[in-house]
């Protein structure tokens, strides 16, 4: 990629033009880090660069950006430009392109996103965007009143990037974010949820969310999530859990605000997340509900052996992956905060690795099968057997064949009369 991408800066140079890779690739090569897309800018207007390229996609033109594919590779590259007045506090009501580098660099965001690197390796930086990057400081281009009223999505970017790489917040930049956060309510909660999901992501979203709850900028988003209902002590664990699945860290975090499954699942659709994800998360916080409700430490008058097969059905009702999550939400916990002690998470954790099977399709005998064993239609009986077989071969009662699981369905008919 690093090479197409020469090529066609070398390309536009060669045309008179000037050309400068800018922005995040600049960054993250100064910073060590791994450069995904390697964005472009230029003296060039959109249609020279129409012209001059074989194949190229109008994607933003009227902002002046044009993709260009070169050997299988997509690079955006935007013309020099100004921006007006901004609509709403995100988007700019109108561009001017214009033919200084400098001109354009002064409408970006943060000054380690405001420098520009030439094909020699040289570096236009009139903001001090290196240096910052090497105290790993998180400053405004200019006045951070300005840049965070022209785009409010800023604002949650300003603590993505601390939050991801660690840098610490300029003093005026955290000041101006402070003054302008009401603004936050006219930027979609779609652009919102796409920069909270890069913190959650992260390596570090302890940092993010302690910056977030400090600022209380959510509280001013267009449905708003008060940072005053979040358990510290709980949210304090999400940095102990695994990227993957990347919904356990969001389940922790709604744990730690006390949302019941419920309130999550209304909240995550208003926040625009995928139903697959909603579901995911909301799993997790439901299995923690029937949990509590089903399994009864403290009655001594419970037979273990009941509560064991209490377990198993709620890991086959709820799937093993939700199972497993709430187990790790658990331990992520301080032992005060956990739903159960210890030693009980360690035994659900035994009864569950002791499972034979974990779903119907692992039965030994299908329902067809099983209707040629009773000779009776389909109804809703058959549901409720084919349950009882699943349970029965997976806490290890009835071995998982066919000829065991015929006498087992000949034992309940017999109790059935």
């Amino acid at each position: 990629m690093a090479e197409q991408s020469e090529k066609l800066l070398r390309t536009l140079l060669g045309q008179g033009f000037e050309a400068y890779w800018v922005g995040g690739c600049v960054r993250d090569e100064l910073i060590g880090r791994p450069v995904h897309d390697m964005d472009m800018t230029t003296s060039a207007l959109p249609e020279e660069m129409i012209g001059l390229f074989q194949h190229t996609i109008p994607t933003g033109i009227q902002h002046g950006t044009i993709t260009v594919m070169l050997q299988g590779h997509a690079f955006e590259v935007t013309t020099y430009r100004v921006e007006s007045t901004y609509e709403n506090h995100r988007r700019p009501d109108e561009v001017t392109f214009v033919k200084e580098i400098t001109e354009d660099l002064k409408r970006r965001d943060f000054t380690m996103n405001a420098i520009a690197r030439a094909v020699d390796g040289t570096y236009i930086d009139p903001f001090g965007g290196q240096q910052d990057t090497a105290k790993k400081i998180i400053r405004c281009v200019g006045n951070p009143l300005e840049r965070f009223n022209e785009d409010a999505l800023r604002m949650v970017r300003c603590v993505r990037f601390a939050s991801v790489f660690g840098y610490s917040i300029a003093k005026d930049t955290w000041k101006g974010l402070l003054s302008q956060r009401a603004n936050l309510e006219y930027i979609a909660l779609e652009r919102i949820r796409v920069e909270l999901e890069k913190v959650i992501s992260g390596n570090n979203p302890l940092r993010g969310l302690e910056l977030l709850s400090r600022s209380q900028l959510l509280d001013f988003a267009k449905i708003p999530v008060l940072s005053t209902r979040f358990d510290r002590d709980i949210v304090m664990g999400i940095n102990k859990v695994s990227l993957e699945p990347i919904c356990l860290r969001w389940a922790v975090l709604l744990y730690a605000g006390r949302f019941t499954s419920e309130e999550a699942g209304q909240q995550l659709r208003k926040w625009t997340f995928s139903n697959q994800d909603k579901d995911e998360i909301c799993s997790i916080l439901r299995l923690d509900e029937q949990v509590k409700k089903r399994i009864q430490i403290q009655d001594i008058g419970i037979a273990q052996e009941e509560r064991r097969l209490s377990w198993i059905r709620l890991v086959l009702d709820s799937g093993r992956s939700t199972a497993l999550n709430w187990l790790k939400l658990q331990r992520t916990l301080p032992e005060h905060r956990q739903s159960f002690p210890i030693e009980w998470l360690d035994l659900f954790s035994t009864w569950e690795q002791q499972m034979n099977i974990y779903q119907l399709k692992d039965l030994g005998i299908t329902g067809r099968e099983v209707m040629k064993v009773n000779n009776i239609p389909a109804g809703s009986w058959l549901g409720d057997l084919l349950q009882h077989l699943l349970l029965s071969v997976a806490a290890g009662i009835v071995d998982n064949d066919k000829n065991g699981l015929i006498e087992e369905i000949k034992r309940v008919n017999m109790n059935h009369g």
